[in-house]
């Protein structure tokens, strides 16, 4: 527990520094965690830039792909966003929703939650809205949410198993997520995995794509399924941050690998018990 919760104010504590940060800073970082870079690269956003209802105030460049193109979000439709950030996933899932829907953003970090909040003043959004909150716990009552996305966030959360039992909560019977995340083949090198900059990076706390998989079934989630998988290459001036130049060759020649997957699934739809003589016929 002790654990968990130190964790929890280290990714805070960054993604406070982050909402506080212009976009091209973030991208020249360890997935926004800090200047560990001499370059700007984009190790692991996809471009939105094209996507109807894009708000460029509302771009960090912390994603790590484009759930909302895969989310099948429906006119009319609840929508929730968990690690909402500035607000650019619940922008563009309000453009899919349109006046009848609702978005609600979810985000543990005080400074996100008022950055995002003043991005939708400036939209005159009215069916918008962000919650303070914990995925390991949303703020939402259950059977809400006709869609769930969340963009390289998961992966943060320390009690990954809890956090998907909570989606399956949220979730209406019938309804389904679409999610980005990180997710690893093979085993990072220690010095990794012990930072906690590359833990607020995105990498750090990733699972095994297998074990990520398997956690999302458990749930009890059906048809699930990857939308979308690219690998993330770690340029080396970061690596070298944390690895000799030794250690990264090794690395590379293993042929491990970290990726962004973009993972579908579906909550079932509740059975009826068998209550006469004809209806189980």
């Amino acid at each position: 527990m002790e654990i968990s919760e130190n964790l929890k104010q280290t990714v805070k504590q960054k993604y406070t520094e982050i909402a506080l940060q212009d976009k091209q800073t973030n991208q020249s970082s360890c997935c926004g965690a800090g200047g560990c870079s001499t370059e700007v690269y984009n190790i692991m956003t996809d471009d939105y830039t094209k996507t109807s209802g894009y708000n460029a105030e509302a771009d960090l460049g912390l994603g790590c792909g484009l759930p909302t193109q895969f989310a099948k979000i429906k006119k009319g439709d609840v929508v929730i966003d968990l690690g909402s950030g500035a607000g650019n996933d619940c922008f563009i899932a309000r453009h899919e929703t349109g006046e009848t829907g609702k978005v609600i953003g979810i985000d543990f970090t005080e400074a996100m939650i008022e950055k995002a909040r003043a991005n939708s003043e400036k939209l005159n959004l009215h069916n918008v809205e962000f919650r303070l909150g914990d995925i390991e716990k949303i703020p939402v009552g259950a059977n809400i949410a006709d869609v769930i996305v969340s963009n390289c966030v998961l992966n943060l959360v320390p009690d990954k198993e809890k956090a998907f039992g909570e989606i399956f909560r949220v979730l209406k019977p019938g309804a389904h997520f679409s999610i980005s995340d990180v997710v690893l083949v093979g085993n990072l090198p220690e010095e990794l995995t012990k930072s906690a900059e590359m833990y607020a990076g995105c990498v750090a706390g990733a699972l095994q794509r297998e074990k990520y998989m398997q956690i999302i079934t458990a749930a009890g989630f059906k048809n699930v399924s990857i939308q979308k998988e690219k690998p993330i290459i770690i340029p080396d001036d970061i690596l070298l941050s944390f690895l000799t130049a030794t250690t990264i060759t090794e690395y590379r020649n293993k042929g491990y690998g970290i990726f962004s997957i973009t993972v579908y699934a579906e909550k079932p739809v509740e059975q009826k018990s068998c209550c006469g003589p004809d209806c189980c016929n």
